[in-house]
């Protein structure tokens, strides 16, 4: 299974939390990632997001459906982003655009086993893969990108 975190782009800094919006720098994040990952991502990556406007807006920038899901609002639980997606054993990809510090505890959960405070910056994305060895469950960090590199 490949899981891909992405945190939602710059957004402004009003209230309430879940109508925040992205700034113009927010946007331009959002679509420099967004191109970057229909070069890259398989085809059919199942894509699931936050209902926050922010991360709505975010992955708009893909152009690609994708489906709200609840449990993935800002204040998720580690354990619940990854449910969610159904890591480690879901086939396929799922892309997942959220919220820090959600994102950040889910990749900590997923590569150590343990739930640490790990930062996941504004329109980055974590790209993890699991697979099997010997028998054994391995969780790799496939990329680590920020919009300002692409």
């Amino acid at each position: 299974m490949d899981l891909i975190l992405w945190r939602h782009a710059e957004a402004d800094d009003t209230s309430p939390d879940i109508t925040r919006a992205l700034t113009a720098n927010g946007k331009k994040q959002a679509a420099a990632m967004g191109e970057w990952l229909r070069q890259h991502m398989p085809p059919d990556t199942r894509i699931i997001v936050s209902p926050a406007t922010r991360t709505q807006q975010t992955a708009l920038a893909l152009g690609m459906d994708f489906t709200t899901v609840d449990a993935l609002a800002p204040g998720a639980a580690p354990h619940d982003v990854l449910h969610a997606a159904g890591w480690p054993k879901a086939q396929g990809a799922v892309l997942v655009v959220g919220h820090q510090p959600s994102l950040g505890m889910a990749a900590a959960l997923a590569m150590s086993g343990k739930i640490q405070y790990w930062c996941v910056k504004k329109g980055n994305i974590w790209w993890l893969s699991n697979r099997q060895r010997a028998h054994e469950d391995q969780t790799i960090l496939r990329a680590v990108i920020s919009p300002d590199h692409l």
